[in-house]
C-alpha cells in the first residue's frame, strides 16, 4: 500500500514526465490531468522498457523522472499514431 507521500511524488514525477513529454512530442497534449495520467502510466512504460532493453539510469526522484519522461514518449507517439489512422 502506498502512503501518502509516495501518492504525492508519483504525482509529481507524473505531472513533470506528462508536461515534459508533451513539449517533446508537440501536439498530442491533454492538459494538466491528462499530463499527468499520462505521466504516471508512462512511468510504468518506462520501467517496464528500461528493464527489457537492460537500460539502468539509476534511482532516485531524478531517474524516476528520466523513466516516466521516456515512457510518456513512448506513450504519446502510439496514441499519436493511433489518432492519425
Amino acid at each position: 500500500m502506498l502512503g501518502i507521500d509516495s501518492i504525492i511524488a508519483l504525482l509529481i514525477v507524473g505531472a513533470i514526465a506528462g508536461w515534459a513529454a508533451g513539449q517533446i512530442v508537440r501536439g498530442y497534449g491533454f492538459g494538466l490531468l491528462g499530463n499527468i495520467v499520462v505521466g504516471i502510466v508512462g512511468a510504468f512504460i518506462g520501467v517496464w522498457l528500461l528493464g527489457k532493453l537492460g537500460i539502468n539510469v539509476g534511482s532516485g526522484f531524478i531517474a524516476a523522472t528520466v523513466k516516466a519522461i521516456i515512457g510518456a514518449i513512448v506513450l504519446l507517439v502510439i496514441v499519436g499514431f493511433f489518432r492519425r489512422a
